[in-house]
């Protein structure tokens, strides 16, 4: 996913959920954006994750050298046939197996593999989205020999959903149920009713899992209550635990503002709503100035029991990481959370790019571990003559790219050309101008969100004789929404172009303040569109504090943060951590990253592992676990399945 996760991609994922990161124009606001933008944006980052459609550029590979000095060398694809990645490399890192399952549909599919948890001796890999739609379910795999995995089953998902961020398994012991339960996630990838929410199955007999309930969820009003209509909203993430004889889950509600959603899974068969809450309204205080595209909602969660007190740490996008009592689950009491104010700690820049996306506590519970999603490694802006500067989101996996352009911009001559929908029976889009002489002279589209894709409206207005594009919403969207997404992949992209806000570029380009749209055709002001590097999402290390948390210190890996590695080599963002029960040792799924091993303490964070498979890798999911006394890591890898590695370096335990 990119998910939304975007975790989808976001195409926000949620991935990539997706994959999940927004850019807008608006000033940042110290109480945040009002209740209207935020829906607006989680819809918009919900229908992009729908829409995504991949195309990533060709790539190349990189030298091992952590100086990244000279010439960036020319290598195979990644997997499939689209994507660059970087060089192999192993440092303290052994590889114990792979295992790609192939018995169910065949081949795995492009990203077909998303999240995945570990426990008793096997392997539960959520299959995520394919285009066909009917892959959706849990791949089992039996682990009790890592050397030497094997298929043990398949658990298919309600017809036109898949699972994604959600995998958790837990051994429930409560009043009700006894035995082993696991979560998933559902999001619907076709029109069906039936669906979303979670599911749960009773998986002490691994090999012969029962359904306990399917599509269970949210199908209240977005008003605090959790019933109410037939169809329950769609979910991106779900974890579970128990409190002496009694069990809950807590899910992201992706349609929702009140996204945290908990129920009571005491008795598994049949869970009961507990409540919804929406943090920045419960707790106004986590907003501080939010972080670049303002984009305020929930993406994952872990809960454990911390001195006596069960704590829900909650991954909350622009809003940064947030930690909750949920001794009474009804009831959440605020305890502490980030900020993302000030310059960015790596790249330096102001706004910070944000995008708390998942975050796991340390062992010994001083510490919490998190990962920053970012799948667009730019941020644009566009000025316009007498007619200000906007900020804008740049399309990302595309083969033309604006800073690759021979003066590093697009314009200045701006026409609206209607939603260009060639194919889809929208307006026709007029031919660009054919008096262009000057080859530094850009006929710049601009488009109008709606009707059709977006490939559709980029490929019509390039057929057209367009050089670059601006899209926008359409009137439909709330007053305030903040479009769109910086994930935004576009297939067979090869004309660069940004998105941005209908309340930026009507006044600013056209000169339009009652929210019409111009006639097709119209010329605008002129506007130039640059773009500017801002490195890929990486790791934060804070200290678990009440009140506002210290951040210690931050990582990334060195071509996240080289311009040279802004596109063909996959998505170099971080995704998940892991972190080690018994040591001060993360465990990352670094997408084309790889897997990178982290020791952190009062010093920071330092890179003590780490592996890149020959053809690359794209990891999503990471968990540890102990196999015959040694500490293994499992990771899920989209396009291929499972791997399992021993940690050989300082501070293992082999």
């Amino acid at each position: 996913m990119r998910v939304w996760c975007l975790r989808a991609t976001l195409v926000g994922s949620l991935a990539a959920l997706l994959c999940l990161s927004v850019a807008t124009a608006a000033a940042r606001q110290p109480t945040g954006p009002d209740r209207s933008t935020r829906l607006a944006a989680k819809a918009a980052k919900l229908e992009e994750q729908r829409q995504a459609v991949r195309g990533d550029a060709f790539g190349t590979g990189v030298s091992d050298n952590p100086a990244l000095e000279g010439p960036v060398d020319a290598m195979a694809h990644q997997h499939g046939d689209n994507e660059g990645h970087l060089l192999p490399t192993r440092k303290n890192v052994r590889l114990v197996s792979k295992l790609s399952p192939t018995s169910q549909f065949g081949d795995i599919a492009e990203e077909q593999i998303a999240d995945l948890s570990v426990f008793g001796g096997f392997a539960y890999l959520n299959s995520w989205a394919d285009p066909t739609c009917t892959r959706g379910g849990t791949y089992v795999v039996d682990i009790n020999r890592p050397a030497q995995p094997r298929e043990a089953g398949f658990i298919p998902a309600l017809p036109g959903n898949y699972h994604g961020e959600g995998a958790h398994t837990l051994r429930l012991r409560t009043e009700d149920f006894r035995g082993d339960v696991l979560a998933v996630n559902n999001e619907r990838c076709a029109n069906v009713e039936r669906g979303g929410g979670f599911d749960l199955y009773d998986v002490s007999n691994p090999r012969r899992p029962r359904i306990l309930v399917q599509g269970f969820g949210d199908s209240g009003p977005d008003d605090g209550s959790l019933v109410g209509q037939e169809r329950v909203n769609d979910s991106h993430s779900a974890f579970m635990w128990q409190a002496g004889r009694k069990a809950f889950i807590v899910i992201v509600d992706n349609a929702e503002l009140h996204d945290v959603d908990i129920f009571d899974i005491t008795d598994p068969r049949a869970p009961k709503p507990v409540g919804e809450f929406d943090l920045v309204e419960e707790f106004p205080q986590i907003v501080d100035n939010s972080a670049f595209g303002n984009l305020i909602l929930h993406h994952d969660m872990v809960v454990k029991e911390i001195n006596g007190t069960q704590t829900l740490l909650a991954s909350y996008w622009d809003a940064g990481y947030v930690t909750l009592d949920v001794d009474d689950p009804a009831n959440p009491r605020y305890i502490g959370d980030t900020s993302f104010d000030g310059p960015d700690p790596l790249t330096k820049l102001e706004p910070p790019e944000g995008n708390a996306h998942q975050a796991e506590f340390s062992a010994d519970d001083r510490f919490i571990l998190a990962a920053d999603e970012d799948f667009s490694p730019t941020r644009a802006r566009v000025n316009v003559v007498e007619g200000g500067a906007f900020n804008a989101a740049e399309a990302t996996d595309t083969e033309a790219r604006i800073d690759d352009l021979p003066d590093g911009r697009l314009g200045p001559r701006t026409t609206f050309v209607g939603r260009a929908c060639a194919l889809t029976g929208g307006d026709t889009v007029p031919a660009a101008p054919a008096d262009d002489r000057d080859p530094n002279t850009d006929d710049l589209a601009v488009i109008v969100r709606g009707l059709c894709s977006f490939e559709e409206k980029v490929n019509s207005v390039k057929a057209a004789g367009w050089d670059g594009w601006i899209i926008y919403n359409n009137a439909n969207r709330p007053d305030g929404d903040p479009l769109l997404t910086n994930g935004v992949v576009v297939s067979g992209g090869d004309l660069p172009g940004v998105f941005t806000r209908r309340q930026d570029v009507l006044p600013a380009v056209f000169g339009i303040t009652n929210n019409s749209d111009p006639a097709v055709g119209t010329t605008g002001r002129n506007a130039t569109v640059s773009s500017e590097f801002d490195g890929w999402g990486y790791a934060h290390l804070y200290r678990n504090e009440a009140g506002k948390m210290t951040e210690v210190d931050a990582y990334a890996i060195p071509e996240a943060l080289d311009p040279r590695f802004a596109s063909g080599f996959g998505d170099l963002s971080i995704h998940e951590l892991a972190t080690d029960p018994d040591s001060r040792l993360a465990y990352s799924a670094y997408y084309s990253g790889g897997f990178r091993v982290l020791r952190f303490g009062n010093r920071g964070l330092r890179e003590t592992g780490r592996f890149i498979d020959a053809g690359g890798n794209n990891f999503w999911g990471v968990e540890q676990f102990t196999s015959r006394g040694n500490r293994l890591i499992a990771l899920s890898d989209r396009d291929y399945g499972l791997y399992l590695f021993d940690y050989t370096g300082p501070g293992s335990d082999n």
